[in-house]
């Protein structure tokens, strides 16, 4: 089915598009701007705006495509869970850097060149200004940050 796993199709296509981004000669060009358009109709077709630019992992999970915005500085590394109507910014100096296996909840927020360590989860419409430690809980508005308890 045409709708099904858009996310990993959208994924697959971004990693093509830096794949084939530098290469020289007619064919990679054509290639290039193949999939360039097919990024303006994923992107269209999700409501979404990730740039062709951020460094996304292939096996990131998003299944709620709707309003995801993802700013062309970000790095978001494997296995990643990002839900719909999240943004991932910068405020001026850069954007994050996404470690693995972080859960990112439904409308929040990451803001700026911060680091979100891995297997962090980030709750629903947090404002992620600041680093969250690895394995550690990001909440509010503006995240505080809750460690695990033993």
């Amino acid at each position: 089915m045409f709708w099904r796993n858009a996310d990993a199709k959208l994924l697959r296509n971004l990693a093509a598009y830096r794949k084939t981004k530098n290469h020289s000669g007619v064919f990679n060009k054509l290639r290039n701007h193949y999939h360039k358009v097919q990024h303006i109709m994923w992107s269209t077709l999700t409501a979404s705006d990730i740039h062709r630019d951020a460094v996304i992992a292939v096996s990131v999970r998003m299944p709620h495509l709707n309003g995801i915005v993802i700013h062309q500085e970000a790095i978001i590394e494997d296995d990643c869970l990002i839900m719909q109507q999240v943004t991932i910014g910068q405020t001026g100096d850069g954007a994050a850097n996404i470690k693995r296996g972080v859960y990112i909840g439904a409308g929040a927020k990451v803001l700026g060149r911060i680091q979100v360590g891995k297997g962090a989860r980030i709750g629903a419409n947090a404002v992620v200004l600041k680093d969250v430690p690895a394995n550690c809980t990001a909440v509010g508005v503006p995240a505080k940050t809750i460690t695990p308890t033993d």
